[in-house]
């Protein structure tokens, strides 16, 4: 009798550590626990650390509270101005609220990366060329507002979405580049444009100040000598202007001029004959 009563002590007792063991549960720091019991929902959400369900009657499913970093695979569209691009992204989202994230959707990380895409694909038919490459910010808020609107319903938070590479075609890089190299020699040409136009400017308040005082043009052309000798130069080629010729032509005093020498006087008669034309000679008489 004693036999069976042992017995069937440890038979009671194995039946409860089976139970407990089967009973007991541990959820992580960075989960949540939610339990059906005969597939309906119970109110309470397990938090974390030891718990007790009841074995054959409740189901433990564990939601992961974490940040899920989720690559968007890149996407090909068409831009607004009619170019060819390949976008991909990255996407941080949450889940908030455990028992919305298990209810509402089936699998709710495939329910984002799919909203994701789609969102992707309506945000680059909607933009320009030049948005995606230098104005990235205001599309990642557009794309995260268009996934969020459906994830909070899924008790799902997305936390930010970001756009991380912009592939283009081979000829739209080659025109690109024609077109910065184009508009960076424009950029050149105007600004060497802009300097000739100071530049003369300059010039010409030098010239009146110059043409007021001749003697500066001396001097400046003696500060040009000195700065040629200090190269070191064999070959001293030395501009000579025609302004300062002017300038020591009117310095010099004027020679004075030689008096026209006299003319020799000459009979009346033989001027007269010289001018006629006939021989001084008289006539031999017959």
């Amino acid at each position: 009798m004693v036999e069976e009563l042992v017995a069937a002590g440890i038979a009671v007792g194995s039946a409860g550590v089976v139970y407990a063991l089967a009973a007991a549960r541990v959820v992580k720091q960075y989960e949540r626990g939610v339990v059906f019991r005969l597939g309906r929902l119970t109110d309470s959400v397990r938090g974390p650390g030891f718990t007790m369900i009841l074995p054959f009657v409740d189901r433990l499913r564990k939601v992961n509270m974490q940040i899920v970093t989720m690559p968007v695979p890149a996407q090909d569209g068409i831009t607004r101005d009619n170019v060819t691009v390949r976008v991909d992204a990255v996407i941080y989202f949450k889940v908030v609220d455990p028992a919305d994230a298990v209810i509402q959707v089936e699998d709710y990380q495939f329910a984002v990366s799919q909203m994701a895409q789609t969102s992707l694909r309506s945000i680059i038919g909607k933009s320009d060329l030049d948005d995606l490459l230098s104005n990235r910010e205001k599309l990642n808020q557009g794309l995260e507002l268009m996934i969020d609107s459906p994830a909070i319903g899924w008790g799902v938070q997305i936390d930010r979405v970001e756009i991380k590479d912009v592939s283009l075609p081979e000829t739209m890089k080659r025109s690109m580049a024609r077109q910065a190299e184009a508009d960076r020699e424009r950029r050149a040409r105007v600004i060497n444009a802009d300097a000739e136009l100071q530049a003369s400017k300059k010039l010409a308040e030098a010239a009146g100040v110059m043409s007021e005082q001749p003697a500066a043009l001396q001097l400046r052309l003696l500060q040009t000598v000195v700065a040629v000798a200090a190269e070191k130069n064999s070959t001293l080629v030395l501009p000579f202007p025609v302004e300062l010729l002017r300038f020591l032509e009117r310095a010099a005093p004027l020679p004075a001029e030689p008096a026209a020498p006299a003319a020799p006087e000459v009979p009346p008669a033989q001027a007269h004959s010289e001018i006629l034309g006939e021989d001084s000679t008289p006539p031999e008489n017959l």
